[in-house]
């Protein structure tokens, strides 16, 4: 079974598209991150949802 972790972007009303999507790509290529979710709430505030896959090492014998 795949495992997730996931981390909380907000942005708030006053930012632009350019700096959100840029603050978006720049997660996505270092780390390895891509887009789950996105919100955007009544006072104008957008939460994101980002995820990536938990590779796990096999332990050694």
């Amino acid at each position: 079974m795949v495992e997730y972790e996931y981390r909380v972007v907000s942005f708030t009303r006053g930012d632009s598209r350019s700096d959100i999507r840029r603050a978006l790509v720049e997660h996505a290529e270092y780390g390895h991150w891509e887009l789950h979710r996105t919100r955007i709430y009544l006072g104008g505030l957008q939460r994101t949802w980002l995820r990536r896959k938990i590779i796990r090492a096999p332990r050694p014998y």
